[in-house]
């Protein structure tokens, strides 16, 4: 066989290559499982961490190994992933040198509207915006104006720079902004001792996402990232000058609290508690009345009370409770200006711990150059006045000034823990962000749950895999031998490949690999079907096999390329573990053809060389579907009424029932939560209903839903989804925690909740989706699935040059679609497993239009097949020929198929239900398709086209076109 050489070559090092790759993981693997049976003996367990292993050309020790080992996502590993976004009205306005220009002003804040639901970058839809308004107002304005972007912040912007050039320099230097804050991130994150983070910039936008495997503390971690670290110094206004407008505010609340959104009867001077107040604040506020302040505080009414005096005046919270007042924040009134630019506003070059004379810890720094000159200024204009040290529009201290300070070196005090000091000092010392930051999505799974997944997710491969090994080889045999060893030579491939580019890998993943299993078994079908027609055509066994790959080639390249369309679409418009799914389903499908075609190949043919027989068939199966032939044309109208009916029913149920969305689509919180006992989902439900009322009254949605043991629920909220704070989040966490608290053991504190295990109740998993996530989300499935069916259909007209193949083929693949649709519109409200709309259900979607159009293809290419060569038959009798002499493939395919998903639908873990549910209706109804819809299809339309010949009679006796 030509190039079995090249092959047998490529094979065996590609093979050292994934070894190389895979020793570190087994190994570390393997000192774990050392260290576990160690139990506790410190003494043999830096022993084991230090033992090495020599490979001869390297040595590897555990703690390399464990750098090395292949990546696991957080629904194997337990941890944590949040998705920032760094705040880019701030870079506009740090790039304008906080201009206070109204147009300038009024655009950001139209832009901050539009920018809820719109997929285009921040800095486009401000542009557009600045245009609109420019010229709406007809002020005239050019970018390069120096109230706008021709400031001394950006000295290569002059005064004859045009739009479009300013336009570019912008961009350049925002997209370099969010360079410089993921690399503050990484910074940051190394401090936090983190195994094997993974932080990531997400191309085209202004968002970074960070994977942190093995972290528990999901609001530490927030904390850290979100924090700017944009250290700034303001002058304070005292009681004697924001005094009268809270005296203005107490007498209107009676005349109009309902405007403010608070009872007419609060008293706001008996909120204040002046008479504790022992610092420069302005109010000494109880916990749990701050938010009825900040109501008041913030409300257009308040606003609109305001004297001048007191018109950017900022109010600010103190960072925590005093000491002597646990139970109490101070409220600062902090003075601000127009464009809200503190007085000093300068980056930390050091900061170190230390304390003061009465042994308090305190955190000591250093400003940078420009920042000691502006403190300088502020400290000497403020004498015996306080000044504010702000964090994150967090007042950390609001000491009085003694005397000016000439050298920046200052001291921040805060009633720090030691650990609260380290933090700030980790944070200040990683450097600042460029802008502020927020978590616009997260997921946290605990580590008991991903070891949940791991366990079910290796059920399920090793029952998927035993499946498919006993079924291929009782129905071809010898042959089957061959395909099973291909099969764990791609198995171990693509381990291997995935460990060598560093991917990471997902129980999506996982479900891609067993799929991935499936199209190597399809692979096998169609060149042994083809082989056992070769050689009932009287043809020896050698001959028999070369023309039954050579005649099984075309439909196998046409199949995987169709296939590997699909994982490049979930690739580009999928996000998280999509992504890793469409990466694991690439990676199968390019070594399934290099296993399955070729080292296949190489061992069949090495032993039929040497004049021994290999076995395509056993005695079962040898002539099944040989004779069968069915009439599928003639029965076509009878198909079109059945999906007639179908889609009419789907369709109708989409417009009359709808979908559930996932928080995907939606934006809002999921929580799973493990009881010590099994709980009532509806009476939870009904609970938390109560709990998660809007400020206005409003309920918010809540949804409790039994998720696979009867003592575990999935909670999904839109409370405070707007609120991208990390005091909505634990806002959020404290009233699940009270609406749940009946059900969880007595004694359960709300840090054990937050963060359970396996013994222990409370939330295992939990799941942010901020509504513009959500947006970008939907609308990128949207344009996957355009995408796919765009590209298919590209991708059949150039394969099969006829535009009736690329229609059937796009109407079977819309036929599916809606069909599955319609039966999650159905079924949602009854199934006892997730049927949620979101990025998992897209990914089925694809997968299945994948595979059906690789069913389709199979067909389409013996139908091409047929019309060169059968050109006495009619147009239908050569459909019908087609397709039933491609059944036996069809039937071993879609069953083996079926067979893994059902495997990973009962075995695979509740996270994956509803996506392999939607994959078991799309592989039936994508069979049913490739048959009766594309075909059809495809055989109407050319049997009405003008170009065509008659060539003969169908069995019907009706004269029709055959192609040329």
């Amino acid at each position: 066989m030509q190039g079995k050489g090249l092959i047998t070559i490529v094979a065996i090092v590609l093979g050292l290559i994934c070894l190389n790759e895979l020793i570190p993981t087994w190994y570390a693997s393997k000192i774990e499982s050392q260290i576990e049976a160690a139990n506790g003996n410190e003494k043999e367990i830096k022993r084991l961490k230090e033992d090495t292993l020599n490979l001869g050309y390297t040595k590897l020790y555990y703690s390399k190994a464990k750098d090395k080992e292949m990546k696991l996502g957080l629904d194997l590993k337990g941890g944590i992933n949040v998705l920032l976004e760094i705040n880019q009205r701030d870079l506009v306005n740090d790039l304008t040198n906080y201009s206070s220009n109204p147009v300038l002003i009024e655009a950001l804040n139209k832009t901050d509207e539009v920018q809820k639901n719109s997929t285009k970058a921040y800095v486009d839809n401000f542009f557009d915006q600045f245009e609109a308004l420019n010229k709406a107002k007809g002020t005239n304005l050019k970018l390069a104006d120096p109230e706008l972007f021709g400031n001394t912040n950006l000295t290569e912007i002059k005064y004859n720079t045009t739009d479009e050039q300013v336009k570019s320099i912008i961009k350049r230097r925002i997209d370099a902004s969010v360079g410089t804050a993921f690399e503050v991130i990484r910074t940051r994150i190394d401090k936090m001792g983190a195994v094997q983070p993974n932080v990531q910039r997400v191309p085209g936008t202004a968002r970074i996402s960070v994977e942190m495997p093995g972290m528990k503390d999901i609001d530490k971690v927030k904390k850290m990232l979100q924090t700017s670290a944009k250290l700034q110094f303001w002058e304070v206004q005292q009681v004697p000058e924001i005094g009268p407008y809270f005296q203005t505010l107490t007498t209107m609340i009676p005349i109009k609290g309902d405007s403010m959104g608070v009872a007419k009867n609060v008293n706001f001077m008996n909120l204040l508690h002046l008479d504790k107040l022992r610092t420069n604040g302005v109010a000494s506020i109880k916990l749990s009345d701050t938010a009825v302040v900040n109501k008041i505080l913030n409300s257009k009414v308040g606003q609109s009370l305001r004297p001048s005096n007191i018109k950017y005046t900022q109010f600010m919270w103190g960072y925590k409770p005093e000491a002597t007042d646990p139970e109490s924040l101070v409220l600062y009134a902090i003075r601000g200006n127009i464009n809200q630019k503190a007085p000093v506003d300068g980056a930390v070059e050091t900061a170190s711990i230390s304390y003061d004379e009465l042994g308090r810890v305190v955190v000591d720094m250093q400003m940078d150059s420009k920042g000691a000159k502006e403190w300088k200024t502020l400290t000497e204009k403020n004498v015996n006045k306080p000044v504010a040290v702000t964090l994150d529009n967090r007042v950390y201290t609001a000491p009085n000034v003694v005397n000016a300070i000439p050298n920046g070196r200052t001291q921040i005090s805060g009633n720090f823990s030691q650990d609260e000091a380290k933090e700030l000092v980790d944070v200040l010392g990683a450097g600042k962000l460029p802008a502020g930051a927020k978590v616009v999505q997260a997921t946290q799974v605990g580590p008991s749950l991903g070891q949940e997944s791991i366990d079910a997710g290796m059920i399920s491969f090793a029952i998927a895999f035993l499946v498919i090994i006993v079924y291929i080889i009782f129905y071809y045999g010898g042959a089957g031998v061959y395909a099973v060893i291909a099969m764990i030579i791609n198995l171990f491939y693509i381990f291997g490949i995935m460990d060598s580019v560093d991917a990471t890998l997902t129980l999506p993943g996982i479900a891609g690999i067993v799929l991935t299993m499936a199209m190597a078994v399809d692979t096998n079908v169609i060149i042994y079907e083809r082989t056992k027609e070769e050689l009932f055509a009287g043809k020896n066994i050698l001959e028999a096999y070369k023309d039954g790959f050579k005649h099984a080639l075309s439909a196998i390249v046409d199949g995987h390329l169709t296939t590997l369309l699909t994982a490049g679409v979930l690739f580009l418009f999928g996000t998280g573990p999509i992504k890793g799914f469409a990466l694991t389903l690439g990676i199968g499908i390019l070594m399934t053809f290099f296993t399955s075609v070729l080292i296949s190949r190489t061992m069949i043919f090495a032993r039929l060389n040497k004049g021994k027989q290999l076995s395509v068939w056993t005695p079962p199966t040898k002539n099944l579907f040989r004779n069968t032939w069915i009439d599928f044309i003639g029965k076509r109208k009878y198909a079109y009424i059945i999906s007639l009916v179908l889609t009419v029913i789907s369709i109708g149920s989409i417009f009359i029932h709808g979908f559930k969305y996932g928080i995907d689509f939606t934006g809002g919180r999921n929580y799973v939560v493990r009881f010590d006992k099994d709980v009532n989902a509806e009476d939870i439900e009904q609970n938390l209903v109560k709990i998660f009322k809007t400020e206005d009254g409003k309920n918010s949605s809540v949804e409790a839903k039994t998720f696979g043991n009867a003592n575990q629920l999935k909670i999904s909220t839109d409370y405070l989804i707007d609120d991208e704070s990390l005091k909505a989040d634990q806002t959020v966490e404290q009233k699940l925690y009270e609406g749940l608290k009946t059900s969880l053991p007595a004694n359960i504190s709300l840090h054990d909740f937050k963060s359970a295990d396996k013994e222990h109740a409370g939330i295992i998993s939990s799941e942010k989706v901020g509504p513009t996530v959500a947006d970008d989300i939907k609308t990128h499935g949207i344009l996957a699935v355009v995408a796919a069916l765009g590209g298919i259909f590209l991708y059949i007209l150039v394969r099969f040059r006829k535009w009736q193949f690329s229609l059937g083929a796009v109407a079977a693949l819309f036929h599916d679609a809606v069909i599955i649709l319609g039966t999650y519109s159905l079924l949602h409200k009854y199934m006892p497993f997730n049927m949620e709309i979101n990025q998992d259900f897209i990914a089925a979607i694809l997968t299945v239009l994948g595979y059906s159009i690789n069913d389709t293809v199979i067909i389409f290419d013996r139908i091409r097949e047929y019309l060169r060569e059968k050109k006495s038959l009619t147009l239908a009798g050569l459909f019908d020929d087609s397709i039933s002499s491609t059944l036996g493939r069809t039937f071993n395919t879609s069953f083996t198929t079926i067979l893994v998903i059902l495997a990973i639908f009962i075995f695979g873990g509740d996270n994956l239900r509803g996506f392999m549910f939607a994959m078991l209706i799309g592989i039936g109804f994508g069979t049913y398709s490739s048959i009766f819809i594309a075909s059809a299809i495809a055989y109407d339309f050319l049997k009405s086209g003008k170009e065509e010949e008659v060539h003969g009679k169908t069995t019907s006796s009706k004269e029709v076109l055959a192609s040329k």
